[in-house]
């Protein structure tokens, strides 16, 4: 089978870690002892998740008091290009005999596209009340409560053609790993004269690899996180994983905005374009695609 594995942002830096290289390499690595299975038996491309690295390097960058600025789509390219080799090198290490590529993935949006005048994306760090309002007034950026702290936003605009797929599936059709469209990919608009540039956004993962699965046909769409399914009335007495579920029936319930909801959206969408989505923990990925755990979304399943 085909898959697209979309790993969450705990395959990179567990609630609470600290963001330094030796947690992110740890957790890579147990990323890759989950996914090294799989690639044994499917044809496999991997996603991944950006915002805590992205909003790292715009700390990092704000600190030079150059005239240089670095914008949002250079940092996701090159936090892209770091997970990337951390991925690829892990992977490489468990399976010495399978190919792999990490590819710098261009992802069109819509100028128009109304995230630019509300953004809602978050990235970076948590911070306390006093450092958030520093942030707003010394580099104008938006900040949204999280939690007890607060974390600086961005546009998320809708992910519209991937402009490395025909490259992505020729090296799918010579049997190698792709690692690609991470962090959503490099968001881009195209311009009067026909040419590209970036722009200031970080696209939903969970989107792009929606969009990645479905120009790509994949079988599955697979989303891992660090929860082991999709739970109605979560937070609450009557909290329930669901187990099997078709999209129409998925769509009538509400769900966490920037966690669970963008899951729940692309794996409703891959699913009613013929695919069958799956949601849970990294370390049960051969077990969700059995259908032993997880959340299966698929077109006709009855709710269990």
């Amino acid at each position: 089978m085909r898959i697209v594995v979309a790993l969450g942002g705990n395959a990179l830096l567990r609630r609470g870690e600290r963001m330094t290289a030796e947690n992110q390499r740890h957790n890579v690595r147990l990323a890759a002892a989950a996914l090294a299975p799989l690639a044994s038996e499917h044809a496999l491309v991997i996603s991944h998740g950006n915002g805590p690295q992205v909003g790292l390097l715009a700390l990092q960058a704000a600190s030079y008091h150059g005239d240089e600025t670095y914008p949002l789509d250079i940092l996701d390219a090159e936090s892209e290009g770091m997970i990337g080799y951390l991925i690829e090198q892990e992977l490489a290490n468990l399976l010495p005999d399978r190919r792999l590529a990490t590819l710098l993935t261009q992802v069109e949006v819509d100028p128009a596209d109304p995230a630019f005048r509300h953004p809602s994306k978050p990235i970076g760090p948590v911070h306390s009340a006093v450092e958030a309002k520093r942030l707003v007034q010394e580099r104008r950026w938006s900040i949204a409560a999280e939690g007890a702290g607060y974390r600086r936003v961005v546009a998320s605009p809708v992910p519209r053609r991937i402009f490395e797929l025909g490259v992505i599936e020729l090296l799918v059709n010579q049997d190698v790993i792709v690692i690609c469209a991470g962090g959503g990919g490099v968001p881009v608009i195209r311009r009067a004269d026909d040419s590209l540039v970036g722009v200031e956004a970080v696209i939903d993962k969970d989107r792009a690899s929606c969009l990645l699965a479905r120009e790509l046909r994949a079988d599955w769409l697979l989303m891992l996180t660090d929860v082991d399914g999709v739970y109605l009335d979560w937070e609450t007495s009557r909290a329930r994983r669901v187990r099997r579920i078709a999209p129409a029936a998925l769509r009538q319930h509400a769900f966490a905005p920037g966690s669970m909801a963008p899951k729940v959206e692309a794996a409703c969408e891959f699913a009613e374009a013929g695919g069958v989505a799956g949601i849970g923990r990294l370390q049960d990925a051969g077990a969700i695609l059995a259908g032993e755990t997880g959340t299966i979304v698929k077109l006709g399943a009855e709710t269990a």
